[in-house]
Formats: structure tokens, C-alpha cells, sequence
């Protein structure tokens, strides 16, 4: 009986490792280290497993344990859904009223990606309200309305943190005034633990790393970085970081590497590397001409960054930089907006335009390996990489591609 339940837990624990249960994958840094990707497609491209309509959002897909939680909106309900991962069947469906009217005439559904944590999931939608559903029925187990409860604004274009599950607390970028700018809630109750800062939100979701045995939550606010206690909500350091110019946000994760953090926004601010040692951030670099990430997060491996550079409207280029000194290794100009995940020594790009493409992970050239068309533009939300599976959503669609 010993044995067999060791070997459940053993088999329980492969499972996870091969889950997308949040924004940016398992450790929130956009690599998978799951089954491994096939090296190239069919002419037709990645074989497609299923396809079913949706409604509007910029929130992407996330997977768990043979489920795809997804969260859109379909007339005036925020919708839950939890899906069959292998088929795309209905499992369950949870919802509530959305009002939301998004002044710049873009799309009206939620934007922040669930988490999935335990026997829970957790949603934030554009209107600001937290919620935390059962995993397997989707019942309702708490909400708190963050607009309501702290007086925080709409902003540009809705409320859009991803909320972040570090052990029992649920760590979110509200962007309320007067010492509510990020908050910690109960994971179980939904209580407020602590809060912090007055700054705005942005639309950047916080991680949390280990640097010099201690736990960081970083926040990419819309003032900059604040990195905080996530056990009390002290705040370690500031560091200011944002546009001069009003009609800007600040959207791309911070990204992690040892002790250096990596800050990216466009509208003039450009990125910067800093270094946390202590109470005083050490800055390594600054430029506007590096990587200067509009939306999307950018990926490192072994001392480089892979990203996307400049304004997603203006047309953007993919490029590679050395994170030391934000020295550009090589630029695909007119590459077009898009994600960027690390799979191994491969970059998986998907592009605005539905396109998916293959790539080296490499500093010293640009080297694509496949290419192939998945569906219709626009596709802005984050994908999802579960088990050799990519979970693709568009405007009217969410599809499921064989990639392994």
C-alpha cells in the first residue's frame, strides 16, 4: 500500500510538471519544460486536435491536470469555463455580470490569465473583481470586488493583473490609492492580509523569485519596480521606471535572472537591468534602443534575452540581446508583434498575425525551423504548453495543436 501510494505521488508530480497553470507557465518566466516539441511539422502545420468558438478576451488559456480553464466573455457574462484538455468538451461553466465598455473601442472581455493553484482557481476580470473558484465543480468559494474596495480606477484599458499563488496568499497589482497599490489576500478566505504602495496598477503581473535566500515579489507597477516582502508586504526597494508621457502603461513581467532584474516598457522608457543586493538596487544598464518590450514578456536563457522591440502599432522586430550589457546580438526587423515562450533551445513565436513559428534559441543568429498558419488574425492572448499540446486562442476561437 506504501509503494503504491509513493508511486501515485511520483505520477502526480510528472502530471504537474507537464501543466500550464498560470501567466507564463509553471516557474512564470515563459520556458516549458515539458514533452518535447517536434522538431519540425507537416506542410499543413502542427496537427489540430480540436477547435470550439469563444467569446471575447485577452485572457489566455491555462491547463491543469487534463482541464483548460478558460475565461472570456460572451454578451454581458464573465464566463469560466473548464474544459476537457484532450477534446475541448464542456466540463463545467461559471459566471457572473460584466458591464465593462472599454473607451478605446477594443475588446470588452477579461484580460488577466487565471491561476490555477491546488484545488482552486482564481480569476480577475476587467472590471477589477478576484474571485476563487472549486477546480472541480466551479463553484463559487469567494470575490472581492478590488474597484469597490479600494477605490481603484479603471485605467486605460481595464483591470488586467494576473493574479500570482504563493502558498496561501494571492498576490495582486490593484493599483489602489492611499496604500493599496498591491495587495496580498487570503487564498482560502479572500481576506486582505496586507497592502502596499499607492502607486497604479499598469498592466504588468508580478513574480515571485528567491534571490540571496529570501522571497521577492516583484511588482512592475505603473511607477516602476517595487520589490516586497510577500509574508508581510514590506517593501524592500523602489525603483521609478515609467514613461514621462500620461498615455503610457507599463505591461511586460519582470524577468529574473540570479540576482538581476530585467525591466522593459516602450513609449520612451525603454529597459533597463538592475541589480537587488540588499536595500540599494544597482543599475547595470539603461536603453531605449535594447529591447524595449511594448506588451509581451521576454524570455532568457544562458546570459541573453529573446524579445519583441518597439511599439506593437508601429510594427515591431524580434530580437536577441546580451542581458549583462543589453547588447544587441540580432534584430528581425519588421517581424511584427507577438508572444515568446523557451522551449529547451527552441523559441515557440506566435505572431498577431496566427502565425506560429520555430526557432533557435540562439544569440548568434536568427534561425527558423518551421513555420505554420494556426488561426485567423488577431491573436493577442498568451498561449498555453501542456504536455507537448498548444492551447491557441484568437478573437472567436480556442484551438488545441498536437506539438510534440
Amino acid at each position: 500500500m506504501q509503494l503504491i501510494l509513493v508511486l501515485l505521488f511520483l505520477t502526480w508530480n510528472c502530471a504537474n510538471g507537464e501543466d500550464w497553470p498560470q501567466f507564463l507557465g509553471p516557474a512564470r518566466d515563459g520556458h516549458y519544460s515539458g514533452t518535447e516539441l517536434a522538431a519540425a511539422w507537416p506542410k499543413s502545420g502542427p496537427p489540430l486536435v480540436w477547435k470550439i468558438d469563444v467569446g471575447q478576451g485577452f485572457s489566455g488559456p491555462v491547463v491543469a491536470r487534463g482541464r483548460v480553464i478558460l475565461f472570456h466573455r460572451i454578451a454581458n457574462r464573465a464566463i469560466v469555463e473548464s474544459l476537457d484538455a484532450a477534446t475541448g468538451r464542456r466540463i463545467w461553466a461559471t459566471e457572473y455580470p460584466t458591464v465593462y465598455r472599454d473607451d478605446f473601442g477594443f475588446d470588452e472581455g477579461p484580460r488577466g490569465i487565471p491561476a490555477i493553484a491546488g484545488d482552486k482557481i482564481y480569476t480577475f476580470g476587467a472590471e477589477g473583481v478576484l474571485q476563487s473558484l472549486d477546480f472541480a465543480t466551479g463553484k463559487s468559494i469567494w470575490t472581492v470586488d478590488t474597484q469597490q474596495k479600494f477605490g481603484s480606477s479603471k485605467g486605460f484599458f481595464g483591470s488586467a493583473c494576473s493574479p500570482l499563488v504563493d502558498g496561501d496568499r494571492v498576490l495582486m497589482n490593484v493599483g489602489g490609492p492611499n496604500g493599496a497599490g498591491v495587495a496580498a489576500f487570503d487564498a482560502a478566505t479572500g481576506k486582505v492580509l496586507w497592502t502596499a504602495t499607492s502607486d497604479e496598477a499598469g498592466y504588468s503581473a508580478p513574480v515571485v523569485v528567491t534571490i540571496g535566500g529570501l522571497r521577492h515579489a516583484l511588482f512592475f507597477t505603473r511607477n516602476g519596480l517595487v520589490d516586497i516582502d510577500p509574508a508581510n508586504g514590506k517593501v524592500r526597494l523602489e525603483f521609478p521606471w515609467r514613461s514621462r508621457s500620461h498615455a503610457s502603461v507599463n505591461a511586460a513581467a519582470p524577468v529574473v535572472a540570479g540576482n538581476l532584474v530585467f525591466l522593459s516598457a516602450s513609449y520612451g522608457t525603454g529597459a533597463t537591468v538592475i541589480q537587488i543586493d540588499g536595500s540599494k538596487p544597482k543599475q547595470l544598464w539603461a536603453s531605449d534602443d535594447a529591447l524595449s518590450n511594448h506588451y509581451a514578456t521576454s524570455v532568457y536563457k544562458d546570459g541573453y534575452l529573446y524579445g519583441y522591440h518597439g511599439r506593437q502599432e508601429y510594427g515591431q522586430s524580434l530580437r536577441s540581446i546580451e542581458l549583462k550589457t543589453g547588447k544587441v546580438q540580432w534584430n528581425v526587423d519588421g517581424f511584427g508583434a507577438g508572444t515568446v515562450t523557451l522551449a529547451g533551445d527552441r523559441l515557440l513565436l506566435l505572431r498577431e498575425n496566427g502565425e506560429l513559428m520555430l526557432a533557435l534559441a540562439s544569440p548568434k543568429e536568427f534561425k527558423p525551423l518551421a513555420h505554420a498558419q494556426l488561426l485567423p488574425a488577431t491573436v493577442r492572448a498568451y498561449p498555453a504548453l501542456a504536455d507537448g499540446m498548444l492551447y491557441v486562442r484568437n478573437e472567436r476561437n480556442l484551438a488545441c495543436f498536437k506539438v510534440k
